[in-house]
């Protein structure tokens, strides 16, 4: 059987890659006679079979369409939930998995040798009547390529930004039609198939803030450079992954937790890095208001940290991310410049207190209004935003010019912050971390990354145990690689 191409029209000599509207993306999956399968929809309609059917010749697609809005109904189908709840990625799976079941069993493989099977699903939440809530969603898609292959699997997290529920339904009707004719059209290309998610969609509609792939024709696809996409495209803000170094959904880790954030380059995690976290951790749960059990830890790089060399480079992200994750740590990638955004950022999930552990050239920055002058309100308006919420910062010191060691008692910040500063200082929102290893105050990762690019020897005991074998196994940040020494002196 032939393989899937690529949508390609021609221009005179040239080869313009165009975008077809819905009904034609419909309509190209409806007259492939091999394309078969389902469609299961539950919360908003079945928005996304809608288009297939009325694109015309939808009878050689669409096997089945269903939505199975009552509750007992869905649990009598898909099985009842531990939580409770229907809109998960566990829902999900389950009305995937069970779907496709279905197909292989009802369709004999010797009457349709050449189909590929797939199954489509999402379980949403539109936006509430008092319109507190705008709503989410789970999105995916099972499917072959090839008849005698196993099948590959599409999943996504959504939230709506509309305000009215029959927009929603209409975007999500979009999306579905996107994702299946991505998934058939342009699997070859990950990262093109994530941006053609928005055709004839913008991102004030939707916001795709989790994304997983799987399945033969995925094999290689690491799905936390997924998540930078994400990121990189405008998609969402903020993505996150587990120690297994799979993407996770920020809402369902965050959500009530008393919540730890360390902000980083990581490149490479050093033990700098880990007494402050293990520092600022241990003075965490110790606060008023902060149960361990409750507590959720997070290592944050920012995106403008991963330009910091120009365009990013996607492998030094994935060393960054190997060595955090083998290290069992959670990592998010954001593109909060500012701190208060972060704090922002959590607190759309989370009231409970929250920490940040920083080195006191970050708390200076914080403290500069060149920072703030695109808010009406200037830096006001940021620390409004920053410690409005019960937030602590544990302040990691570090060494001057002359060997003097900085902590919260003796830093200067400009002039006209002085008395800001001493405000919140004063009323506990910034703490020392006093138990520290001085040594540490001269370990700085830039030159501990230079020394391995370089090949240089002793650079391994100014990192946690452990940390210097995971790099050298792994070959992280070009270790025993041929490099680019002009490159390398250019590592700030």
């Amino acid at each position: 059987m032939k393989s899937i191409v690529t949508d390609i029209k021609v221009r005179g000599d040239k080869a313009i890659e165009q975008i077809p509207s819905i009904k034609d993306k419909a309509l190209r999956i409806n007259l492939n006679e091999s394309i078969y399968g389902t469609f299961a929809e539950i919360g908003a309609g079945q928005e996304t079979v809608r288009n297939f059917f009325r694109a015309g010749a939808s009878s050689g697609t669409i096997a089945k369409a269903m939505s199975a809005y009552d509750k007992d109904f869905s649990d009598a189908i898909y099985g009842v939930e531990e939580d409770g709840r229907y809109v998960t990625e566990s829902r999900l799976r389950k009305m995937l998995t069970h779907e496709i079941n279905l197909v292989e069993q009802r369709l004999s493989r010797d009457k349709h040798p050449n189909k590929l099977f797939f199954s489509y699903a999402n379980t949403v939440a539109t936006i509430d009547f008092a319109k507190q809530f705008k709503g989410h969603g789970w999105v995916g898609i099972v499917y072959q390529v090839e008849p005698d292959e196993d099948y590959n699997e599409i999943i996504l997290h959504i939230r709506f930004k509309e305000n009215d529920a029959k927009l929603q339904q209409e975007t999500l009707g979009i999306l579905g039609v996107n994702l299946i004719y991505g998934a058939f059209y342009k699997y070859n290309d990950p990262k093109k198939l994530l941006r053609y998610l928005y055709d004839h969609l913008d991102k004030d509609q939707l916001e795709i803030d989790t994304i997983n792939f799987s399945g033969p024709r995925f094999a290689n696809v690491d799905n936390r450079l997924m998540s930078l996409q994400l990121v990189k495209n405008g998609m969402t803000d903020a993505v996150m992954f587990g120690p297994d170094g799979k993407n996770i959904l920020p809402a369902a880790v965050l959500y009530k937790k008393n919540i730890l954030a360390l902000r980083g380059s990581f490149r490479p995690v050093t033990k700098v890095n880990m007494d402050m976290y293990e520092e600022s951790y241990n003075m965490f749960i110790k606060e008023n208001k902060v149960a361990e059990e409750n507590t959720f830890v997070v290592f944050e790089i920012t995106l403008s940290n991963l330009k910091a060399e120009g365009e990013i480079d996607e492998r030094d992200f994935l060393d960054r991310a190997e060595l955090l994750c083998k290290l069992g740590k959670n990592v998010m990638i954001s593109n909060f410049q500012e701190y208060f955004k972060v704090v922002e950022y959590f607190s759309n999930y989370s009231k409970a207190r929250m920490g940040l552990a920083m080195g006191v050239n970050n708390l200076i920055e914080i403290f500069d209004e060149k920072y703030y002058r695109h808010l009406s309100g200037g830096i006001l308006e940021a620390f409004g935003k920053l410690f409005y919420r019960d937030l602590k910062v544990y302040l990691y010191p570090m060494k001057d010019d002359n060997g003097n060691v900085i902590t919260s008692e003796n830093l200067k910040v400009h002039p006209r912050m002085k008395e800001l500063y001493k405000f919140f200082k004063f009323n506990g929102k910034v703490i020392d971390i006093k138990d520290y290893e001085e040594k540490n105050l001269d370990i700085f990762s830039r030159k501990i990354l230079k020394m391995i690019c370089k090949g240089e020897t002793g650079w391994e005991e100014m990192l946690p145990e452990g940390t210097a074998d995971i790099i050298k196994k792994e070959k992280l940040f070009s270790y025993a690689c041929e490099v680019d020494f002009k490159e390398v002196e250019k590592i700030e």
